[in-house]
């Protein structure tokens, strides 16, 4: 993700840079030039703007699926202890079971 913004930051940064200098060489009025940096200004900044957003919503789109990943992965450790805890459970009552029979047995005689 680090890269696709470098490399759209690289592109935007190089064709203002470029769209700036061909306006500043072409032979024009000063008036018509300033103008045209302003409206050149105007549309990099809209690109970027939207760049950032692209980004934004890539890392959203990204941190979204990430969530739901980690909370079916947390369900699925929840459902396997909750399983293990009624297996032991059942166990030591079973075990309690027969110690009782043993405690009665053991009274008796």
């Amino acid at each position: 993700m680090s890269n696709n913004s470098n490399t759209v930051l690289g592109i935007l940064a190089g064709t203002a840079i470029g769209a700036t200098l061909g306006i500043l060489f072409a032979p024009d009025k000063g008036v018509n030039t300033r103008r045209k940096i302003v409206d050149e200004a105007a549309n990099t900044r809209d690109r970027i703007a939207d760049g950032a957003s692209d980004i934004k919503h890539q890392v959203v789109d990204t941190l979204s699926t990430k969530k739901e990943t980690l909370d079916d992965q947390l369900e699925h450790i929840v459902s396997d202890a909750s399983h293990k805890a009624e297996d032991l459970i059942t166990s030591l009552e079973s075990k309690l079971e027969r110690l009782r029979a043993k405690t009665k047995k053991l009274q008796k005689s």
